[in-house]
């Protein structure tokens, strides 16, 4: 794989030859040199002064080098200590490319990007003696994050282990988690590139630095992404990242305003989960952008069957549904799309580099949290069937049966609109939840997406609030069988992630969008019963 070429193909006549020509003018214009040179005019004068602080990922192939020694040493430090697993506490860009770079190398790594406190009680369940925790945020605020070193600091301290030993940073320079490292004295500080956005910070310290102490070959990553560097950064009709940031735009401007990812056998394994932040976040703002679809595969519904609304993407060899395919190696991979979605902005004419929608929810949470009496049973469901309660925004019929409920709000839908699932559950747990998704599209026709809760609001929700508004949205939410206490703080675990499905869900009923929430008493009766209810769904 590290020699593979890294090649985009276009088929379609037509979506072929209007990508060709948008790229003609691309190359005239030297964009893909501009955007080499990290030049903050690209995408207007509004976007300036931001771009001017957000390039510096375009030349981390080569910035990056010195962290691999760095990364090295801390782990054979580690191992001589008898420490060799590690966790990742992080959100969004924090998490999501590490998971990529193991899950595709086979390394194990354990990644914390929820709130629920199943899950995290199945993190602290693993042997602590030999656990280092990676905490990773940007800004050093994030309260997933914060909340996850607050309760491993005090399961190391109750297990009598030394915590400020066992806990490894990685943030931007002066952010307030970097301070309190300082003050707490832990095991090691890495100081990420502050010109780098979350979503672009795959080849950072971000994605490095747990990758690598996992046992991932970070080196050859880098290699993979030089190899490719001067090819994306060419203005020649011959550069992929062109082709495939017009084949999206070109599509766009003809209704297709979904991209569905599907994996064709390109060995990276959950690289469209990363790609899904990368796009939504980048591109969906002032009521435009790209809503990317992650499916199962090149068979699945939403790709297979993908309606005029949508461009299915094969990452890896060419699909017969195919319109758009993608080769290369992972670092490589990283490099194109960011190159693409990048330009893909200028095309769309949006800044690529801000998410204006996204502090949205987090206030709303904030507020709720603030609020106990409607986290601690304040809320009357419209109605009850089996284990399942079922909340909807105004507009939203909630009488009959759960499929009766289930019908009527696929019908909300509008023309060429989009069904998002966001299951705020435990996704090792209560992965079957993720069917959802291949069976409601089969049944709905809509195009569909998936999301575990908390994790997609620092990706795809972005895109529900500032994205085109004709998406309906469906929350799953549960009881925890246990639930988690975040040390010095007036709240749990589970309370935390209840305020977060509400919060959205209201940031997302003043947007005018209809919202569907089923709350699970019994999580597995529950979803049993929802799967149930779902086949008896008509397409």
């Amino acid at each position: 794989m590290p020699g593979e070429e890294t090649t985009v193909t276009v088929t379609g006549g037509a979506l072929a030859a209007k990508a060709t020509s948008l790229v003609d003018k691309l190359v005239a214009d030297q964009v893909a040199g501009k955007l080499a040179a990290a030049d903050p005019t690209l995408w207007g004068p509004a976007t300036e002064s931001e771009a001017a602080i957000r390039l510096s990922w375009t030349s981390l192939h080569r910035t990056s080098r010195p962290l691999i020694g760095a990364i090295e040493t801390l782990r054979e430090e580690l191992a001589r200590d008898g420490v060799d697993r590690v966790v990742l506490t992080g959100m969004g860009g924090s998490s999501l490319a590490p998971e990529v770079i193991t899950r595709t190398e086979g390394v194990a790594l354990t990644v914390l990007d929820t709130t629920d406190p199943g899950q995290v009680a199945d993190a602290l369940a693993g042997d602590l003696r030999r656990t280092v925790i990676v905490v990773s945020s940007k800004s050093g605020g994030t309260v997933e994050t914060d909340s996850h070193r607050r309760i491993f600091a005090k399961a190391f301290t109750d297990a009598g282990i030394d915590a400020a030993s066992r806990i490894v940073v990685v943030t931007d320079p002066g952010s307030p988690l970097a301070e309190l490292a300082g003050v707490q004295g832990y095991r090691k500080v890495f100081l990420a590139d502050p010109h780098v956005g979350g979503r672009y910070s795959a080849l950072t310290a971000f994605g490095l630095v747990p990758a690598g102490l996992a046992g991932a070959d970070v080196a050859r990553l880098l290699d993979q992404a030089t190899a490719v560097a001067d090819k994306l950064a060419a203005d020649d009709a011959a550069n992929p990242a062109l082709l495939l940031a017009t084949s999206w735009a070109a599509a766009h401007a003809e209704g297709a305003e979904k991209v569905v990812l599907a994996d064709t056998g390109s060995g990276i394994t959950g690289f469209a989960d990363w790609a899904e932040q990368l796009i939504a976040e980048s591109t969906g703002k002032r009521g435009t952008g790209l809503l990317p679809v992650v499916v199962e595969g090149p068979n699945s519904p939403g790709f297979a069957d993908a309606g005029p609304d949508a461009t299915p993407v094969a990452i890896g060899p060419a699909a017969a549904a195919a319109r758009v395919s993608t080769a290369g190696s992972l670092g490589a991979q990283f490099l194109l799309w960011e190159f693409a979605t990048a330009i893909a902005g200028r095309l769309l004419e949006v800044n690529p580099f801000d998410q204006p929608d996204v502090e949205a929810a987090k206030q709303a949470t904030r507020g709720l949290l603030d609020d106990p009496a409607r986290l601690e049973g304040g809320e009357k469901p419209s109605a009850v069937d089996g284990s399942v309660q079922v909340f909807a925004s105004p507009g939203v019929r909630t009488d009959g049966r759960l499929a009766d409920v289930l019908r009527a709000f696929l019908a909300l839908a509008p023309d060429k609109g989009y069904l998002s699932v966001q299951a705020y559950l435990d996704r090792l747990d209560d992965a079957s939840a993720a069917l959802l998704r291949p069976e409601l599209a089969r049944r709905s026709g809509l195009q569909t997406t998936f999301g575990w809760g908390p994790r997609f609001l620092h990706s795809t929700g972005q895109y529900h609030k500032g994205g085109h508004q004709n998406g309906i949205f469906l929350q799953v939410t549960g009881d925890p069988e246990t639930d988690l206490q975040v040390p010095g703080r007036p709240y749990t675990l589970g309370k935390l992630q209840h305020a977060q499905a509400l919060g959205d869900g209201q940031v997302l009923t003043e947007h005018g969008r209809p919202v569907l929430r089923l709350h699970l008493t019994d999580r597995a009766a529950g979803l049993a019963h929802l799967m149930h209810a779902v086949e008896e769904v008509a397409q």
